[in-house]
């Protein structure tokens, strides 16, 4: 956190830079107000690099244009309606809104949209306090309303009026403040918090898009899980993401099993210091993030006691996949993400099967087959996925794995194992056995990439052999 004075001087030397300073002056000129307005100046306290430029301004959308174009390097109106411009000046990309006072109805979080006439009566409708404050140009005067600088100073997130209203206007914003825990490192107030808590049956007049989109923004942020907590703790998750706070299974007396969601918030904490240190992973990365999260979802549903106590969860991974799915696909994840996490959700547990005792070359082969884009993520989810308190059994299961990916990458080396295809393609296939494309290409397809998997390469003229000789015997022939 920057001092008040520091964290001036970077505002000022923000607004000196040519083409703020250029724009401020064409509004001050045109007679018009302009200030600098929201997360850049949080930011500037914060001592958090400073990317986006939004802009508030007494200027009507038309009087924006009207002293943009002439300035700017390129300019666009898609956000009109709703007072903002945008624009773009050498590398930076600015949009300037309207002072607003936004009304709403009740039934959905979409505003009225009514234009203000004060740069304070634009800020107090923000979301919270600390993104509610703005920096005056070209005078370099800060406007602070709601006390901001104080709750930025004591990493405090509250609203500027009362959270009731503030909330039950635009119910995302409660899914906000949980982005901005984990995303700012803040501590949500205590009346806040409980309106989260009050107004979390309203969160459902938000459409699934904004919701999807909050949800992995604050997947997204370096420390995922304070957020996440806060959803789960005011019952916000449970309308989100419900399969989260349904992993807080009761631990039995005799701990035989694990707390499931303290488990999976580890899971995914591990998962994120892995991502940072490994290589082949452009970080930060959602599906590998979702799949961690979401890894044990199957295990409520496939919950046994067995005899002596004994908790299991047969095919948790497997039922676990399916769930992932389909709430991926109710929050409506594109079909690349939703494929993807449900494959490492489905696969996670394949390795410990490894550990049990060593595996073949053609299980290897398998492995890396059935992960194929996914192996890199595979392999941290896999080691993420060791929580146990137990220091030899840690060390042993890092051993193991340690072991499957030398000899993946030995494999690898050898075969070219990271794409695994059959010695003879379906045009190869079809020409050999006289076909035309159909069912019987792919039933030869898959037998020649059952060779390549158990036997490892063998050449063109080995597959044509074994291959006819298959298609000789196979009954369909007789």
């Amino acid at each position: 956190m920057e001092s008040v004075a520091t964290a001036l001087d970077r505002l000022g030397e923000l607004a000196g830079s040519r083409h703020i300073s250029r724009l401020a002056s064409s509004f001050s000129a045109a007679g018009h107000e302009l200030a600098l307005v929201g997360g850049p100046v949080r930011d500037a306290f914060l001592g958090r690099p400073v990317n986006d430029f939004d802009f508030t301004t007494s200027a009507t959308p038309d009087e924006i244009l009207a002293i943009v174009a002439p300035i700017a390097d390129a300019h666009w109106d898609i956000g009109r309606a709703f007072g903002t411009i945008g624009a773009r000046f050498g590398g930076d990309t600015v949009e300037i809104t309207t002072y607003r006072t936004d009304a709403y109805d009740g039934e959905t979080r979409k505003p009225v949209v009514e234009f203000g006439d004060t740069l304070e009566g634009d800020l107090v409708r923000r979301d919270f306090t600390v993104n509610a404050m703005a920096l005056r140009l070209p005078q370099l005067v800060l406007v602070d309303p709601s006390g901001g600088v104080d709750d930025l100073l004591a990493r405090r997130l509250t609203t500027p009026g009362e959270p009731e209203v503030s909330f039950g206007d635009d119910p995302l914003r409660m899914m906000r403040a949980a982005r901005f825990t984990s995303q700012l490192g803040f501590t949500v107030d205590d009346p806040t918090r409980a309106a989260m808590s009050a107004l979390a049956d309203r969160l459902p007049i938000v459409s699934v898009e904004r919701m999807s989109d909050e949800l992995s923004k604050l997947l997204l942020t370096d420390d995922p899980v304070p957020g996440l907590r806060l959803l789960v703790e005011t019952g916000l998750a449970q309308i989100v993401l419900p399969e989260l706070p349904a992993l807080r299974l009761e631990v039995d007396e005799h701990a035989h099993h694990k707390d499931v969601y303290e488990h999976s918030l580890t899971v995914l904490t591990q998962a994120i210091d892995l991502e940072k240190s490994r290589p082949g992973i452009q970080g930060p990365d959602l599906i590998l993030r979702l799949a961690a999260l979401l890894h044990d979802i199957g295990k409520p549903q496939t919950r046994r006691i067995e005899g002596g106590g004994v908790v299991t969860f047969h095919h948790h991974d497997v039922v676990g996949a399916k769930l992932a799915a389909k709430r991926l696909k109710h929050l409506r994840f594109d079909k690349e993400t939703i494929a993807s996490v449900s494959k490492l959700i489905e696969l996670h547990l394949r390795f410990f099967g490894y550990s049990e005792g060593v595996w073949t070359d053609s299980a290897v082969r398998r492995y890396v087959r059935d992960a194929g884009a996914l192996l890199e993520r595979l392999h941290i989810l896999t080691r993420a996925d060791v929580t146990t308190r137990n220091v030899r059994k840690a060390d042993r299961l890092s051993f193991a794995y340690d072991d499957l990916e030398e000899r993946i990458a030995a494999i690898a080396e050898a075969e070219g194992i990271a794409a695994v295809r059959p010695d003879l393609d379906g045009e190869q296939i079809m020409a050999l056995l006289g076909l035309k494309p159909g069912r019987e290409v792919g039933e030869a397809y898959r037998f020649l990439l059952e060779l390549r998997l158990d036997e490892g390469p063998l050449g063109p003229d080995v597959a044509e052999q074994r291959l006819r000789a298959w298609w000789a015997a196979r009954p369909a022939a007789r």
